[in-house]
């Protein structure tokens, strides 16, 4: 990369004899200067900075004095033979005469002459350190010890200094011209055409620089003037906003003139001027709570419109009302038109939004009041599907939330079947402990109902009610289909698990994927207590390895959970609640007596005779249900003028989402009887 840098280039004298008032001199040369390298092309270019160029006795730091002025150059020619730029240095000043005595004695010794010389004080251009380009030469400077080239050449007296031309053609004339004066000649002429060539190239260089300026600021104007035409757009918008809000809010006069000298005239957000007239509205009712509320009364809360709004919404649709605003007063709403056209002005139903129309100026929209009103009827229609039986496998199962929708895995970790004896002295050896994951995926199962215009005009209210509750159900169901689904898909033997057997075999724990938890005995009492026997017998899991299978110990757990049919469920009850069974002889209480059990009918079940166990899941966990987003289905409303649905087909819609992952993480904890 190109940077600027500012050098001073010492250069070194050189010897001729000296004269009164004018020194031919080398101001610089090509080559290495204080670790900068100067080229020749690069110092060519430069001739016609050189011409006008002061010089100074020694370098300064701070700034120069008139009283180091010394000297001036002119006529800057290119010594091919030197390669470098010499010129004529003229004497003047206040130490002129230092220079002038310094010029002479040095150009009169012909042996070792002193180390005063000239250095230039130059701003470049560099490419790491080679320089490109002179900028400027700020001076060429009278210094001890110079660095690179500077030096005195020769003597010119005040006549050829003056003269120019017309000295040398003189001297040509009389037949033996001076060698100094013709050179002094070709030296001026050159620096007179270099000069021009270099100010005229520089004049281009600023006039396309001045044009490329001029275009960039003719861009920023162009700019700078849409951007203020934008302001202006939305100035005049927030005007309207600022108008509406304050008729809305029904402030007092003073207190509404003091909100909008805060907006008047500016450019803000929806939300800075609602907190501006929630705040205005807190100061009135404490301004006021005095001359209102007598005696020990005392003031727990305001309402806004916003309340107020949620409040009749709420009633509306027969859902609970937000904490706080059980007791507000509020004006009952005659149905979902009047919801509608009251927050949207939309009376002539093309789905929009007609601000002028508004009757209600709130934050609040329709879709999300709509929204929050279906949820809760979610929510109640879930937890009514619960006590009617569908909440079933919540018995059964563990439930988990989870943050992402990646893969879930189901880690079963084994565990130590016994503790071997160490000797004294002896190494302790590597206990054998391995796992059985089960992996599972998310999956998104939804759809919509539409929400048409028709249907908000002839105000049907109880018909959205109705799609609320449909969607609840239908999640509570896809629940309870999905873990009834596990003892029935495959002829009824279930998933194939990790260890490649499939959930309910008849095979030996012993063997690699042997389950044991599989039989084909109808429910009765003796046979429960089979399957129980089966449960309690069956080994932890230690590794899935060969020589592990099947050589845990008893996991000791017995079942809580009998899961049937419709078709079996007096014959469950009669089997684990003996005191049901009305037959001459009962043999089963005894053997029942103090086993824990529950009778769990699967509605998804069709066959009338299979029927299966599960453990306890807070001692055996079997089976896992996890959530994204919640266990119960998530209602979404599109329905803005910006919905392809609106305009399309007059329609908002009601979307249900719900993620869903079920898996068997450990098969020890259920057992199946196909009968």
């Amino acid at each position: 990369m190109e940077h600027a840098e500012r050098l001073h280039v010492r250069l070194a004298a050189g010897q001729e004899r000296a004269a009164a008032g004018e020194f031919e001199v080398m101001a610089i040369t090509a080559g290495v200067g204080n670790g900068w390298e100067f080229g020749e092309d690069v110092l060519r270019a430069s001739l016609g900075m050189w011409d006008g160029v002061e010089c100074f006795i020694n370098h300064s730091l701070e700034g120069r004095s008139i009283r180091d002025l010394a000297g001036i150059c002119v006529g800057p020619v290119w010594d091919q033979s030197a390669k470098g730029v010499k010129l004529t240095l003229r004497a003047m000043g206040p130490s002129g005469g230092l220079l002038e005595s310094i010029g002479r004695e040095v150009l009169g010794v012909q042996s070792r002459r002193p180390k005063v010389g000239f250095s230039a004080d130059v701003v470049f251009v560099a490419d790491g350190k080679r320089v490109s380009k002179i900028v400027r030469v700020n001076s060429l400077d009278l210094v001890y010890n110079p660095a690179r080239g500077g030096a005195f050449v020769r003597a010119l007296n005040a006549e050829e200094a003056v003269s120019g031309q017309r000295s040398a053609v003189s001297q040509k004339r009389g037949g033996q011209p001076e060698k100094r004066s013709v050179f002094n000649l070709e030296g001026f002429d050159m620096s007179e055409v270099q000069g021009k060539y270099e100010v005229q190239e520089q004049l281009q260089d600023d006039l396309a620089a001045a044009r490329s300026l001029l275009a960039v600021q003719q861009e920023k104007d162009k700019l700078a003037a849409e951007a203020e035409a934008a302001r202006a757009v939305r100035a005049q918008m927030c005007q309207y906003l600022l108008d509406s809000g304050l008729a809305a809010a029904k402030l007092p006069g003073p207190m509404a003139e003091h909100v909008r000298k805060q907006f008047q005239g500016k450019v803000f957000e929806a939300a800075e001027l609602d907190g501006a007239i929630q705040s205005a509205r807190e100061l009135v009712g404490q301004l006021t709570a005095a001359s209102v509320v007598q005696g020990p009364g005392r003031i727990h809360g305001m309402f806004d419109t916003g309340d107020q709004l949620g409040a009749a919404v709420a009633d509306l649709f027969d859902v609970a009302r937000d904490p706080g605003t059980e007791n507000l007063k509020v004006a009952k709403l005659s149905g979902i038109r009047e919801l509608y056209l009251m927050l949207t002005g939309d009376v002539d139903l093309h789905g929009g939004y007609d601000r002028s129309r508004v009757q209600l100026a709130t934050t609040a929209d329709f879709t999300g009041l709509v929204k929050n009103a279906l949820n809760k009827i979610v929510v109640n229609t879930w937890d009514q599907m619960g006590q009617a039986g569908y909440n079933w496998w919540e018995r059964i199962v563990v439930q988990e939330h989870f943050q992402t929708l990646n893969d879930v895995t189901g880690i079963l970790v084994g565990t130590v079947g016994d503790l071997p004896l160490v000797e004294e002295g002896a190494e302790y050896t590597e206990l054998a402990v391995g796992d059985s994951p089960e992996v599972a995926s998310f999956k998104k199962y939804g759809g919509y109902v539409p929400l048409t215009l028709e249907l908000i005009d002839r105000d049907n209210t109880r018909k959205l009610k109705a799609y609320a509750r449909e969607l609840g159900t239908a999640g509570m169901r896809k629940i309870s289909s999905l873990v009834a689904a596990i003892f029935t898909q495959n002829a009824g033997v279930g998933p194939t698990m990790a260890d490649t057997g499939a959930l309910f075999n008849a095979t030996a724990v012993t063997t690699a994927g042997g389950h044991a938890n599989l039989l084909t005995t109808a429910l009765a009492a003796a046979q429960w207590d089979v399957v129980g026997q089966a449960m309690y017998n069956q080994p932890a899991l230690i590794k899935n390895a060969l020589g592990y299978y099947g050589t845990g110990p008893k996991i000791g757990i017995n079942p809580k959970y009998c899961l049937v049919p419709r078709a079996l469920m007096l014959t469950a009850k009669q089997v684990l609640y003996p005191s049901m069974e009305r037959a001459a002889n009962i043999f089963t209480e005894n053997q029942q007596q103090g086993q824990p059990g529950d009778v769990v009918v699967v509605p998804e079940w069709t066959d009338t005779t299979d029927w299966a166990a599960v453990a306890d899941p807070r001692i055996l966990p079997g089976i896992y249900v996890g959530d994204r987003f919640g266990i119960r289905p998530e209602i979404f409303i599109a329905g803005d003028d910006l919905s392809p649905a609106v305009f399309m087909n007059d329609e908002s819609r009601l979307k249900v989402r719900h993620f869903l992952a079920v898996w068997v993480n450990d098969f020890r904890p259920l057992h199946k009887s196909n009968v």
